[in-house]
């Protein structure tokens, strides 16, 4: 029987913890909450996104960084793979939109709790409240785990501690501290899936209105960084919502790097400038004599007309049949160009994930062992691998835990 030490009791922590319980090792989980989960409690609005139900090559171009190191976890543990074992633990599971799985119930809790379950039927030793302050090596073998009770001896220490967001959960970033006292490069971390701050004070006073089927482009000078369609939402700092999530894993370093970065929403995706134009001119045909403020309503949200008012410099009193055809292009290049420009990201405390971690080169893609300390393990968002909204990142967490345990399990 091998003696295992799982640090944190989230997401990757925990399904490894049940495996190796399973296979007749000693398992003691250590989280320093007094519960297990509590980042898994919010994660998908609290709904819990399982997993994403998706072909292997949409999973791999869903990942940001680190793609191919995931060959071998993903292809030992699929979507496939964590749906039925939820299911085997009794968790009704339903796919939405975009192959989103949650559970049936819409509520995080049943994953947590059928998890939790599972762990004490397996007889994994739960040490709540009890926080690791260091892990200790001899000859690069992994020995000791601290805690404030003293050093107790370990054959093997699995680090499931999670990156550096939401603090509040207890992601305070100690796999890092751990990594780097045995010897591990950690690579830059930064916020991920996180919404942005934005320079322009005309976006404020769209605070809280929701677009949706828009596209989002944004750009180092002339330089594509990244274009999505989908769903945004305009804060009091700047902006949020799906596309922005996604955009901010993709434009980070660049975003780190220049200090601003150019931002356009084509607010009419499905037509053309000239489509639009023709439009435009029939709206305007029909109330020829109405002043411009008066004669866009049926082209944006009532809280977006002010402000396209203000930025297109066509006087608000101006009758419509006094509009120029260069301020009536001109007005067509907004809609379809809506520009601002990105300053920066909001902090951890908002970030969805962390981007950057544990150095991947430092790990064995195939065991998730360090290749510096013997029986030293890393598993879930601590090492330096991230991916789109969707299920994806949890998918990373169990396929990188049951990795550790497959490569455990198969040295007996």
């Amino acid at each position: 029987m091998t003696k295992i030490a799982i640090i944190g009791g989230g997401a990757a922590g925990m399904y490894a913890s049940v495996f190796l319980a399973e296979k007749g090792h000693e398992v003691h989980v250590f989280e320093k909450n007094e519960k297990l989960g509590k980042k898994l409690f919010i994660t998908g609005k609290g709904r819990c996104n399982v997993t994403n139900d998706c072909d292997e090559e949409t999973f791999f171009s869903s990942v940001i960084t680190n793609s191919k190191f995931l060959y071998s976890s993903y292809y030992g543990c699929t979507s496939q793979n964590v749906m039925d074992f939820f299911t085997s633990i009794g968790v009704k599971l339903k796919t939405e939109r975009g192959n989103r799985v949650f559970p049936a119930s819409d509520h995080s809790s049943d994953i947590i709790r059928a998890l939790e379950h599972k762990m004490r039927e397996t007889k994994v030793q739960i040490h709540l409240r009890t926080e690791v302050t260091d892990i200790l090596s001899e000859e690069d073998c992994i020995k000791y785990v601290v805690t404030a009770k003293g050093k107790e001896a370990f054959d093997k220490v699995i680090v499931a501690t999670g990156g550096y967001s939401y603090q509040a959960t207890g992601s305070t970033g100690d796999g890092y501290r751990f990594a780097e006292n045995t010897g591990h490069s950690v690579t830059k971390i930064r916020p991920a899936l996180v919404p942005l701050k934005v320079k322009e004070d005309y976006i404020t006073k769209l605070q809280g209105l929701a677009l949706k089927n828009v596209q989002l482009t944004i750009k180092d000078q002339k330089k594509k960084l990244y274009e999505e369609f989908g769903e945004l939402l305009f804060t009091h700092f700047g902006v949020s919502g799906p596309l922005v999530l996604t955009a901010s894993s993709k434009i980070g370093k660049q975003l780190e790097k220049k200090g601003s970065l150019l931002a356009e929403i084509d607010l009419k995706p499905a037509v053309s400038k000239e489509q639009l134009d023709a439009r435009i001119l029939r709206e305007f045909e029909t109330v020829k004599n109405k002043q411009f403020k008066n004669a866009i309503g049926g082209l944006f949200p009532a809280k977006l007309e002010p402000v396209m008012i203000e930025i297109s410099k066509i006087s608000p009193e101006k009758k419509v049949n006094e509009i120029t055809k260069e301020e009536r292009r001109r007005f067509i290049d907004l809609i379809k160009a809506f520009p601002f420009t990105i300053t920066g990201m909001r902090d951890f405390n908002e970030a969805i994930i962390t981007q950057g971690g544990v150095k991947t080169k430092e790990i064995n893609p195939s065991t998730m062992e360090s290749k510096k300390v013997k029986n030293l393990y890393f598993i879930g968002e601590v090492l330096d691998l991230d991916a789109v909204t969707g299920g994806f990142n949890l998918q990373i967490a169990w396929a990188t835990a049951y990795c550790a345990v497959n490569a455990i399990c198969m040295e007996e």
